[in-house]
């Protein structure tokens, strides 16, 4: 890899890693390009030398924020052997998101999907394939977890994917109107009595 190449990467990954929680924040709409300017210290010339146009930053913005959750709670569910221990690792995370900077400002799927849904198809379908890629997650620990005999076997996979997921989007947004962690404790404490209950 050339020198110029490298360094042309290297910008682009900062352009990404700094404007990612300003999109997250702010949402697409709701971004303008002084904030980008502002959140990387660079000229709109540097930043479109790097991007074609503010999709494109949006968009690898949201692949950094949708990475940088998943290998986050990766870890906390890998750490875990026993099925229900990993899917507990759930509303454990989000128990506290408010208190975990790159959470703070929500959940990329769902900041991304409530104001892309007609405005913007392309985040719009990022936001689709990170929510499947979600449910699959779940679906596979479940699946896991019943071969091993952690979890019933009358337990439907998908249907517990879904039902974390809309717990935990639901709970997250409550959080971020309200400003308060009440209801997510409430919610994430409820979700963990639930999970607690497919034990096999």
């Amino acid at each position: 890899m050339s020198e110029k190449l490298s360094k042309s990467l290297r910008t682009r990954q900062f352009i990404i890693e700094k404007t990612a929680p300003v999109f997250n924040e702010k949402g697409f709409a709701g971004t303008s390009l002084t904030d980008l300017t502002k959140a990387t210290g660079l000229t709109k010339g540097s930043i479109y030398g790097n991007f074609a146009d503010k999709d494109a930053v949006a968009v690898a913005a949201f692949d950094f924020n949708f990475n940088r959750v998943t290998e986050y709670m990766k870890t906390k569910i890998l750490a875990k052997e026993n099925a229900i221990d990993r899917l507990l690792a759930y509303p454990t995370v989000y128990r506290d998101f408010l208190k975990i900077p790159f959470l703070r400002p929500g959940c990329p799927i769902l900041n991304t999907s409530t104001e892309a849904d007609d405005t913007h198809p392309l985040l719009k379908e990022k936001a689709a394939e990170a929510l499947a890629f979600w449910k699959k997650s779940i679906e596979n620990q479940v699946l896991r977890g019943i071969s091993r005999g952690e979890i019933r076997k009358d337990i439907s996979p998908a249907t517990v994917a879904v039902i974390m997921m809309s717990i935990i989007e639901g709970a997250i947004m409550q959080a971020k109107v309200a400003g308060r962690a009440t209801e997510l404790k409430i919610a994430m404490d409820f979700l963990a009595s639930w999970i607690e209950g497919l034990r096999g």
